[in-house]
């Protein structure tokens, strides 16, 4: 199973990545509006998956809430350096203004580093996740990393201007999630790290995909106009997450 979602988590970011370069214009409603069914999936797996497992493995659940929050501003801080791709925000090139190369650098590595954080969340220390499989969360990491590659890779080309560098970021980027899972089972399989340090870092991760999930499905339309088809998709997007909970 290991071997299967480190597949899937590097070809979900990396064929997401290489359409930017067929559909590197690719924008409007129906764009929009999958980023809300991912956002609101993964808002939705957060609240009735991860948190109720920390929960119910918590001595001290005033403690899990701490970690959540500082997952929470974690998030707004790497978000400084990435300029929003974990949200799927694309950076459109412009006459108006210039990019320094290096400062490609910064996003690539604020988002690798989410992205190493949320692979660790598929390894299963007993102390933290119950004994089944959790596919509904694997899918909920591929809703929210595949547009995040995309949205990575149009800010890279619009930084660099070079389909190779971007190939190689790109690899890079596909790579840092299932690096997580590595890690993580390997942590789990060395039995020689406390079970409150994957505590700490699911928690901070949970709060990670809260920020990002609740800044996708909430974000203030034009005017604060009321948007039927935003929430609508974001209803789906939960209904799913449910369904997948319990049949996955």
């Amino acid at each position: 199973m290991m071997t299967l979602n480190i597949i899937v988590l590097f070809l979900a970011a990396f064929v997401a990545g290489l359409s930017s370069f067929v559909f590197p214009k690719i924008r409007g409603k129906m764009y929009k509006l999958i980023l809300v069914f991912a956002g609101a999936y993964l808002f939705s797996i957060t609240i009735i998956h991860i948190l109720p497992e920390l929960y119910h493995h918590a001595g001290d659940p005033t403690i899990i809430g701490l970690y959540v929050l500082g997952g929470f501003f974690l998030q707004q801080v790497l978000e400084y350096f990435s300029t929003g791709a974990e949200h799927g925000h694309i950076h459109v090139n412009s006459p108006k203004h210039s990019h320094s190369r290096t400062s490609v650098f910064p996003i690539i590595i604020a988002l690798s580093l989410h992205a190493f954080l949320e692979g660790t969340l598929l390894a299963h220390p007993s102390t933290i996740h119950d004994d089944h499989d959790a596919q509904a969360l694997l899918l909920g990491i591929v809703l929210h990393k595949a547009p995040a590659a995309f949205a990575l890779m149009t800010i890279v080309l619009c930084y660099l201007n070079s389909k190779k560098w971007a190939l190689v970021l790109l690899t890079l980027f596909s790579l840092a999630s299932p690096a997580g899972v590595l890690a993580g089972h390997y942590i789990v399989n060395a039995d020689n790290v406390s079970a409150n340090f994957f505590t700490i870092l699911f928690g901070v991760v949970s709060g990670n995909f809260l920020h990002i999930s609740t800044t996708i499905v909430f974000e203030t339309n034009k005017d604060h106009d009321f948007n039927a088809r935003k929430l609508g998709t974001a209803i789906v997007g939960a209904l799913v997450a449910v369904l997948a909970e319990v049949w996955m």
